[in-house]
């Protein structure tokens, strides 16, 4: 089941190239290009967690299966990526909003701050991927809970 967080795992990279690019094309004041370039970059980041979701709901997710001398470092890295994550998201959903009923002084404002939170998430999101399933062998698919704090 490895081809599932591989998939997700590419929204979520592709939904911050996209802000990226959407970010250039406002310096540029491309609106336009920017309202479609953010938009994609928008769905990219839903079907990453859709995917998530239902992969969580249906199979479970994966325990760091690395050395146990640095699970508790790996574990403090997730809890902080998850943090960051919930808080992308949730700008990113004030952002859109401010877009779409064209506040855009505030949209302005909070845009940039939320382009960086969800860098910061991609990248981390993207370093979880990598120390589950690339550097160490995935651990069990167990329950989210489990499988964060590993009781």
């Amino acid at each position: 089941m490895h081809l599932l967080p591989t998939i997700s795992t590419f929204f979520i990279a592709l939904s911050a190239i996209l802000v990226a690019i959407g970010w250039v094309l406002i310096v540029k004041n491309k609106r336009k290009e920017h309202k479609a370039v953010m938009i994609s970059a928008a769905v990219s980041a839903l079907l990453f967690f859709i995917i998530y979701v239902s992969r969580t709901v249906f199979v479970g997710n994966t325990s760091f299966g690395g050395p146990e001398s640095i699970q508790t470092y790996f574990t403090i890295f997730l809890i902080f990526h998850i943090i960051l994550a919930t808080v992308g998201a949730v700008f990113g959903v004030v952002t859109l909003v401010l877009a779409f009923k064209r506040n855009i002084k505030k949209h302005r404002k909070i845009g940039p701050i939320t382009s960086i939170i969800w860098f910061f998430s991609a990248i981390t999101g993207i370093l979880v991927y990598i120390f589950l399933y690339v550097m160490y062998d995935p651990g069990e698919t167990t329950s989210m809970i489990k499988a964060i704090l590993g009781f």
